[in-house]
């Protein structure tokens, strides 16, 4: 009897045996064949869901447990690079959206707004105060509340308070935190593992729902937006990279788009893509007392491509009603965009809600507004699934521009404790990305 599923398990051993990469590329393959030969075959779009909801629904489990069981076992003085990493994150939303500027400066867009799109059920927030309000009743959210909705910030304060009161417990209590958070580990291998057929199903519903042809009306916005974030992501991102390093910024950079980007790029949530991110920060060796907060905090507050679409669609928005915008609002915006974007949801379609309020920089009224969001939503095939690549991939690259930057500073805290084993072969990963 054994013998009638050998083949089938000789065939699942050498499909794991194949680069995840690679099997997400050959998902991609079929998916967008199947959607152009086959569009009306719309079950193949469960995959699709299934894939992204279950990241959804694993995710917030992952970040509370990882992130109470790590501080509950920090010990007393041990090393964490949270500041300089929020730093970065600022930073990285500030420099996104002065490029996004310049870029529109360079190649001003005018919009065709869509009368079609509906925006009626939109509530953008009306100002900065507005956005970060909310942000810190997030904070304050009721911890069971914050794990059914996925508020990540909550989730994460809560994590943060009972980890720190559980540094007292007891070694059995903390065993037990460890397990479950390792179990909640494996379920997340296990998911990430059928990326192939999640993204098979996802690019399957773009093709399939929106053709190929819908977003030419737009090109000219899509170059400008998609080429700012690619900007934002192969030369300020490698030069940030390569300031805390000091070693070639490249193969770092390429790793974590590879990694993590292209599914973030199909999943379009940088929420759903914490599992993801957290196991390229292991691949890499990084600290997980660190990762395990970074990480999460990143897909809430992380942005650089939010700010990109913010100051882009706003500018797009400013240009097409003839306003003139001089060069000291233009910098007023790039700060307001990059205080928007910290407060940009990590799911899809986030930063559109946001286009209104930076809009109000330039005086346009609200209704224009939403327009401006009505063609974001149209060019959200593209612009959303590069936006979240980028935010999602950033997180965990200025999480390691962080530690290797304290690892060249503070050599002597790193080697006096030098990993073996598994460990061991992390640490020659992250030799091997900064080389």
């Amino acid at each position: 009897m054994k013998k009638n599923f050998n083949p089938v398990i000789n065939v699942i051993k050498k499909w794991n045996s194949i680069s995840l990469i690679k099997r997400i590329i050959c998902g991609l393959i079929v998916g967008t064949i199947l959607g152009l030969a086959v569009p009306q075959a719309s079950a193949i779009s469960i995959l699709g869901n299934l894939f992204v909801g279950a990241l959804r629904g694993v995710a917030p489990l992952l970040v509370f447990f990882l992130v109470m069981s790590a501080l509950s076992q920090m010990r007393k003085g041990q090393k964490t690079n949270m500041t300089f990493i929020v730093m970065l994150y600022m930073l990285g939303n500030l420099l996104a959206a002065l490029s996004a500027v310049l870029a529109s400066y360079i190649f001003p867009i005018t919009l065709t707004f869509s009368k079609n799109t509906n925006t009626a059920d939109i509530a953008p927030p009306s100002g900065v105060t507005e956005v970060l309000t909310n942000l810190l009743m997030n904070v304050v959210d009721n911890p069971v509340n914050a794990l059914v909705n996925a508020n990540y910030i909550g989730i994460l304060a809560w994590a943060v308070i009972l980890g720190l009161a559980l540094k007292k417990a007891g070694d059995g209590t903390k065993r037990a935190l460890e397990n479950i958070s390792d179990a909640i580990a494996t379920a997340v291998k296990w998911i990430v593992n059928c990326a192939p057929f999640g993204i098979l199903g996802l690019i399957f519903t773009t093709i399939s729902e929106q053709g190929l042809n819908v977003l030419l009306d737009y090109g000219m916005l899509i170059l400008v937006l998609v080429g700012t974030m690619l900007f934002v992501a192969l030369i300020m991102n490698p030069l940030v990279t390569f300031i805390c390093t000091r070693k070639n910024p490249f193969p770092l950079v390429f790793t974590c788009l590879k990694d993590s980007g292209i599914t973030a790029f199909f999943t379009r949530s940088s929420a759903a893509n914490i599992p993801v991110n957290m196991e390229l920060c292991k691949k890499l060796g990084l600290s997980e007392d660190t990762y395990a907060i970074s990480i999460p905090l990143g897909a809430t507050v992380n942005m650089a491509g939010a700010a990109v679409t913010i100051s882009t669609m706003a500018l797009a928005a400013a240009n097409t009603l003839g306003i003139q915008v001089d060069f000291l609002t233009a910098i007023i915006l790039c700060v307001l965009s990059a205080l928007s974007a910290a407060g940009a949801s990590g799911v899809a379609g986030g930063s559109l809600l946001l286009i209104p309020l930076a809009c109000s920089l330039f005086g346009i009224p609200n209704d224009i507004a939403m327009q401006v969001v009505g063609v974001g939503f149209i060019v959200g095939v593209i612009q959303d699934s590069c936006e979240t690549a980028l935010n999602s991939s950033t997180d965990v690259l200025y999480t390691a521009c962080a530690e290797f930057r304290d690892r060249r500073k503070h050599p002597e805290l790193y080697t006096a404790n030098a990993p073996s084993g598994e460990n061991q072969g992390q640490s020659e990963v992250y030799a091997n990305s900064v080389k």
